[in-house]
């Protein structure tokens, strides 16, 4: 088994004179190194970032796709149409196919995850739920007043 020389030990070891693990010591994860930020920074300055490469190929893809269609509906030969329109149909599915793997890979750019939100009361209290039966006898102000009497 091949070990993985990056990860941090998970066993905090004894503070001693000579090596061993240490709070705080190391890289930081995530962190970056000198040659991938001068990397990013050139892309960036250039303009040309990975998700800008990977949304223009997918709209290209997704554009060329529908430009399958549009050009064979367009020629209107229906003489030469039996195995025609099944390669015409499948170039299009492939390209979808194209389109949809890049737009996977980007999305988590695009539309991050919603992370899990807590829902609580009034200082951090449970939320309390409760139903307010109105009789069809109460008048728009006596309904009012006892709706603000609950809360």
């Amino acid at each position: 088994m091949i070990e993985n020389n990056q990860k941090k030990s998970k066993k905090p070891m004894p503070a001693k004179n000579k090596g061993g693990a240490r709070a705080g010591a190391g890289r930081k994860e995530g962190s970056l190194t000198k040659r991938t930020r001068e990397i990013a920074e050139v892309a960036a300055a250039k303009g040309i970032t990975p998700l800008e490469v990977m949304m223009n190929t997918m709209m290209e893809l997704y554009k060329e796709a529908n430009n399958c269609m549009r050009d064979h509906h367009g020629h209107g030969d229906k003489a030469n149409d039996d195995g025609h329109d099944t390669m015409i149909t499948e170039n299009r599915i492939k390209l979808l196919n194209m389109a949809a793997t890049i737009a996977r890979h980007a999305a988590p750019y695009v539309h991050p995850r919603l992370s899990a939100i807590e829902h609580t009361g009034k200082d951090g209290a449970p939320l309390q739920s409760g139903v307010l039966v109105v009789p069809s006898a109460m008048s728009m102000d006596e309904w009012e007043q006892a709706a603000q009497a609950k809360h």
